[in-house]
């Protein structure tokens, strides 16, 4: 289940040219990614257009969390990886004609707004392993899982990812259903020393994926309100993620893609 969901019960559009390996899981491997070696790192300022990016290949589109046989995504999502001396860089690309958000206190449950996720277990082992989640306003939760929910795990809700440096651009106008937006972007960079296994070795491969939560919206007084569940739907919400689940449950590492870290050159 996914965090404070006892209550919630596990809540949660071209690419360029796709990275080698990997497909759709289930039926499939898990996707794969190959994160090129960077000397620079880019400004984290959310708009992805530093040239550091240049040597990075887009992510396959994000696809439903259950996988084949539903629903493609309204909007495509998409991210990419470098990584260097200092960490992880990830920048993700969201379309979205009407980005709105609404909170503003960190380590609040930043899935009930839309939000871009991103779940990382280096020692592909289940066990402590690491999510941060982030909406259209920069607000940003982070969680230590021990284990996974359904082994009995219990999110640590206090814990930091020291050093965690983010960042959103909104290419339209937030909170404004008055105009049509292009979507926004996000940039993170996930410090080395945040992570208990350190700084990876070229070639090594950790186990990651990400995930986008959306909300169905109409419009009231000239504000964004979610549109009322159906009596017979458990999760209102849609969640696009980049390697499928088979389930509505981001909380299964083992079918999480794989990231390689490719050089340094």
């Amino acid at each position: 289940m996914r965090p404070l969901c006892v209550l919630l019960l596990c809540l949660l559009a071209a690419c360029s040219p796709a990275p080698r390996g990997g497909g759709d899981a289930p039926g499939g491997l898990p996707r794969s990614y190959t994160a090129t070696w960077s000397e620079r790192l880019p400004v984290i300022d959310g708009r992805l257009d530093d040239k550091s990016w240049t040597v990075a290949a887009w992510s396959e589109e994000f696809v439903d969390i259950r996988g084949p046989g539903h629903p493609t995504p309204t909007f495509r999502t998409r991210m990419k990886m470098i990584w260097g001396v200092e960490g992880l860089v990830i920048g993700a690309d969201l379309v979205e004609p009407h980005v709105w958000a609404t909170l503003t206190e960190r380590d609040s449950i930043i899935f009930e707004d839309p939000d871009f996720e991103v779940f990382i277990d280096p020692d592909a082992d289940g066990l402590r392993y690491y999510e941060l989640e982030i909406n259209a306003l920069g607000t940003e939760w982070d969680l230590l899982l021990p284990e996974r929910y359904t082994d009995g795990g219990e999110a640590d809700h206090d814990w930091t990812m020291e050093g965690l440096r983010t960042a959103v651009y909104v290419d339209g106008t937030l909170n404004d259903p008055s105009d049509i937006d292009r979507g926004w972007s996000a940039e993170i960079l996930v410090p080395w020393a945040a992570v208990e296994r350190g700084k990876p070795e070229p070639g090594e491969r950790w186990r990651i994926n990400f995930s986008r939560v959306e909300w169905h919206v109409h419009v009231e007084d000239g504000v964004y309100v979610k549109d009322p569940a159906p009596a017979d739907e458990a999760h209102p919400e849609e969640n696009w993620v980049w390697s499928p689940q088979g389930l509505i449950d981001m909380h299964q590492p083992e079918t999480w893609g794989t990231v390689e870290f490719a050089g340094p050159r």
